[in-house]
């Protein structure tokens, strides 16, 4: 009896010290929940009398919670458009990698191309020796080159037949050969006279020399259309030049243009077609006072020694003005955009010509050496990456340097001790200036149109061909602007559709199309 009651006590405080022991436990964990709410109502306290004491209005609690979601919504549009601008970069960059590919891919079509053709090449009658310095300095890029003497139209090589006979390219910058003949015989211009060309005034000798399009552009438009038209005829342009190859292209004059149209076309060539072998016999008529002769490959060895010059016409063009265009084609090579092309020992005149044609790139450089008893007429034509950076000028230049000791001297005596001074020119503009106003590869907005991604033939880098451009304001007399308003569409350009043979022709005859 005293045990149980003994138990019965023991239970009892027990159960007394454990709810005590929660009352407690659930007292301090309440003031611990409640003490966050006090502290926030304390700083908020704080923080409303601080606005009060500074004179600004109070921010309730809806504002701040407002604002804190306004500057987290600000910090997630930042992430994303980080994210977009990362994107973006990195299409930009799969799409610039693209493009190299493709115009890696299109330039070894060119070049492999350009080897099939001259595996094909007959080069039967032709100068052997010509003929390998010729392909050495090609070597494996995309392009064609004519060798002939412009005194006689000898062919002495054609590497890549097939483009320099049978196919027609976009003449660029060698049109303004065509334009700056035009100015002098209609005595637009003469020799000495400056044309404002932005900051600088440029006379014939410096703009072709630094092939600047605003001189020449302004010269053209104050020819006009027919009158240009109807000398690059007369030189040859737009009809085949007769040489016993078969399947010879004529080539393609554009048929009217009007107004702006004539100025653009005078200094790039627009819409006209043209073929290696007549850019030589052009440079030829240039070099040998105005004969537009007949090329011709003497293919039998009775034709070589016995050798008779063929003139298909002569120019209405006076000598004196033909001798006008040297200065300025000798200042390319020596100080314009052929200086690829320079020898110490041989003056050279060339004329370059760089452009887009059908979204890609193609170079001409067409030249004659020596100057004084010119014996070699050297025309280069490259498509893709291998026509930028003046690629055809160093083609030629090798060659020349190549066959110099056979070609280049004149009764043992180096060509530039006998060239005069007066066909020896000198820059007249700072050439740095000019330079810059030299817009033979400047067709930024075609390049940017079609994404052109080149490959530089000189060091091998590739790169893009984005750049910075300096576009001339050429001034231009308004009264001496084209009177054509109506504007008429050129003629489709055409190919001629005829199948290659072997069986060419000893001589041909015709000198028509």
């Amino acid at each position: 009896m005293k045990y149980t009651l003994r138990n019965s006590l023991f239970h009892k405080r027990a159960a007394l010290c454990l709810s005590i022991l929660l009352t407690l436990s659930f007292a301090a964990s309440s003031a611990q929940a409640s003490r966050p709410k006090q502290m926030r109502r304390a700083s908020s306290a704080r923080e409303d009398a601080s606005d009060r004491r500074g004179g600004r209005r109070a921010v309730s609690r809806r504002d701040r919670l407002a604002e804190a979601r306004r500057l987290a919504e600000e910090r997630q549009r930042q992430r994303e458009e980080a994210a977009r601008r990362a994107e973006a970069a990195r299409r930009a960059e799969l799409a610039r990698l693209a493009a190299i590919a493709r115009q890696r891919a299109a330039d070894q079509a060119w070049r492999n191309e350009t080897a099939a053709n001259i595996l094909r090449d007959d080069s039967t009658g032709e100068d052997l020796e010509v003929r390998r310095a010729a392909i050495a300095a090609l070597g494996n890029r995309a392009g064609s080159v004519v060798v002939m003497d412009p005194k006689t139209g000898r062919i002495y090589t054609i590497v890549n037949q097939e483009w320099a006979l049978r196919r027609g390219f976009k003449p660029c910058s060698t049109i303004k050969l065509v334009t700056g003949l035009a100015g002098l015989n209609e005595n637009i211009i003469a020799p000495e006279q400056t044309i404002g060309v932005s900051s600088l005034s440029l006379d014939l000798t410096d703009s072709l020399a630094f092939s600047n399009n605003g001189y020449f552009q302004n010269v053209g438009g104050r020819v006009g259309f027919d009158r240009m038209a109807s000398y690059a005829r007369q030189l040859g342009l737009g009809e085949r030049t007769g040489i016993n190859h078969a399947n010879e292209y004529a080539g393609r004059v554009p048929v009217y243009k009007s107004g702006y149209a004539v100025n653009h076309m005078s200094s790039h060539g627009d819409d006209f077609e043209v073929t290696p072998v007549q850019l030589g016999t052009l440079v030829s008529a240039i070099a040998n006072g105005g004969k537009l002769l007949t090329p011709h490959l003497p293919r039998t060895p009775q034709e070589n020694t016995q050798f008779n010059t063929e003139v298909r016409r002569y120019l209405n063009i006076p000598v004196e003005n033909l001798r006008r265009m040297v200065p300025g084609m000798i200042g390319a090579v020596n100080y314009g955009t052929a200086k690829f092309a320079y020898s110490p020992t041989e003056t050279i005149a060339g004329k370059t010509g760089t452009c887009i044609e059908d979204g890609n790139w193609v170079g001409l450089f067409t030249s004659y050496a020596p100057v004084t008893d010119p014996h070699l007429a050297v025309v280069v034509v490259s498509r893709g990456s291998d026509g930028r950076a003046h690629f055809p000028v160093a083609v030629a230049g090798r060659i020349y340097r190549a066959l110099e000791y056979r070609f280049g001297t004149m009764g043992g005596a180096t060509q530039v001790a006998t060239t005069p001074a007066t066909l020896t020119p000198r820059p007249k503009v700072d050439p740095r200036a000019a330079a810059a106003l030299t817009e033979e590869e400047g067709e930024a907005d075609a390049d940017s149109a079609t994404g052109v991604v080149t490959t530089d033939t000189v060091t091998g880098n590739a790169r893009s061909s984005v750049k910075s451009v300096t576009m001339p304001i050429y001034k231009v007399p308004v009264t001496n602007r084209p009177s054509e308003v109506n504007v008429r569409p050129a003629a489709p350009r055409t190919k001629p559709n005829t199948p290659q043979s072997d069986n060419r022709p000893r001589r041909v005859l015709s000198n028509e199309p």
